[in-house]
């Protein structure tokens, strides 16, 4: 035995000698904020989703259809062959700065934002973007503002720094700003610490809305006068099949209260996980010392390809081929719910661009109930009750409308119109009387 061993007290033994060990008790090693992360439920629906009959209108997906792999391939054996010790080597946390420049330019070009490549953070997803503010800006007295509904990535990232949420409703003008307002008032009688407002403005998750231009003025009018920060998530704004295009609450905004995520996600490929995040220089700065502490740095690879993709050109092109498949299914499935969707039970907003359909049904008809439904009927969708803070809107689902072949998303709204009237003919009719069905409101 060696003596410079220091013994910490006797180890029991098995029969044969060897030490026996006792399995640890991990509730108690695991701390507070580990043992508030739960199991979602959504995750346990959609893995009845997988059954190759099931259509699915469940997943945020892109479509296939819409990589451009030749381009990426074409990218790809070009940098393998001229810079391999650079895109394969590790890079900056901030990023590739070649990226950054790009993305700093397109954001001006696009949206008239006007910053530098100081101003912007590669991450991995916009979820690690969420993730990242959550960290700098959330304590435990901390208040944040979210939209009702709003997108739950956003919600598990931030759920997880345990702050008070306090809930704003959409119409279908997007938030209600002047519900906001009210709240703002309110809040500054009784001192509440608000750290920032998180909202979806363009083509939201999951309620497909545009929020107006009168009302994103306002917003930012707001929190000038009321003193907080903005998070704009814009993953689906270059998605427009209809309408006219609206600002970004990033270029409204003069005195750096916006912090705006954009990514490649929807626009190139999800699997290269890259995304930004621009904001005023000193969040960034210390956006950067937190995702040093997480993952060093993006991966270089994607980075220096998604360089290339802007630089070269490939992304306009690009986008007016996703704008017309995905513009066809949008229409597709608008047509479908017109024509079967029983409208006694049910309504929903035409959604100018982006990836999704939000349907609201009569008040006695529970979603989570009737998804097993669905799934017997092999059509799957995404519980509206997994969108709000407060566990409410157990009425509503969400429908996507890109990933699912042309002819599946009429058969799946035919299917999913079947399981809505049964529902609504016994959860609605058989509890009232002639004549006093009640009217459906909501998004």
């Amino acid at each position: 035995m060696d003596k410079r061993a220091i013994h910490l007290g006797s180890v029991p033994s098995t029969p044969e000698g060897g030490k026996q060990m006792s399995a640890p008790h991990f509730e108690s090693l695991f701390s507070t904020r580990a043992n508030r992360m739960k199991v979602s439920v959504i995750r346990e629906l959609l893995k009845l989703t997988q059954k190759p009959e099931v259509i699915s209108f469940a997943g945020g997906l892109p479509n296939p259809l819409a990589f451009p792999v030749e381009k990426i391939q074409e990218i790809v054996n070009d940098l393998l062959r001229d810079q391999p010790q650079t895109i394969l080597q590790y890079g900056s946390t901030e990023g590739v700065p070649d990226l950054r420049e790009e993305i700093a330019k397109r954001l001006k070009s696009r949206w008239d934002i006007d910053g530098d490549a100081e101003n912007i953070l590669i991450t991995v997803g916009s979820q690690q973007g969420l993730d990242l503010l959550g960290r700098l800006f959330i304590g435990s007295t901390s208040t944040i503002i979210m939209e009702a509904p709003t997108y739950l990535g956003a919600l598990n990232a931030f759920n997880v720094y345990d702050p008070n949420i306090v809930s704003i409703p959409l119409d279908d003008k997007g938030l209600m700003v002047d519900r906001l307002e009210e709240y703002l008032g309110t809040m500054q009688k009784h001192s509440i610490n608000l750290k920032f407002l998180y909202t979806v403005p363009t083509f939201h998750n999951p309620a497909g809305v545009c929020m107006s231009y009168s009302r994103r003025k306002k917003l930012i009018d707001l929190s000038h006068e009321y003193d907080f920060m903005v998070v704009e998530d814009d993953p689906y704004g270059e998605l427009r099949y209809e309408g006219e295009k609206v600002p970004t609450l990033a270029s409204l905004d003069d005195e750096e209260r916006v912090i705006y995520l954009g990514t490649f996600s929807k626009t190139l490929v999800p699997g290269f996980r890259i995304a930004w995040t621009y904001g005023p220089k000193p969040v960034i700065d210390k956006m950067v010392v937190a995702k040093q502490a997480v993952d060093l740095c993006t991966p270089p690879f994607t980075q220096h390809v998604a360089k290339e993709y802007l630089r070269r050109g490939y992304i306009d092109e690009h986008l007016k081929h996703i704008i017309d498949l995905y513009g066809r299914k949008q229409r597709i499935m608008r047509d479908a719910m017109n024509e079967y969707m029983p409208k006694e039970y049910i309504k929903w907003p035409v959604p100018e661009g982006g990836m999704f359909l939000w349907a609201t049904l009569h008040e006695n008809i529970n979603t989570t109930e009737m998804f097993h439904d669905a799934i017997a009927e092999n059509v799957a969708y995404v519980i509206g009750s997994a969108f709000f803070a407060d566990g409410s809107g157990s009425n509503c689902m969400r429908l996507n409308f890109t990933h699912a072949d042309d002819d599946k998303i009429l058969e799946g709204v035919k299917r999913l119109s079947g399981v809505v009237e049964r529902w609504g003919r016994e959860k609605v009719d058989a509890a009232s009387g002639p004549g006093e069905k009640e009217v459906i409101t909501g998004v």
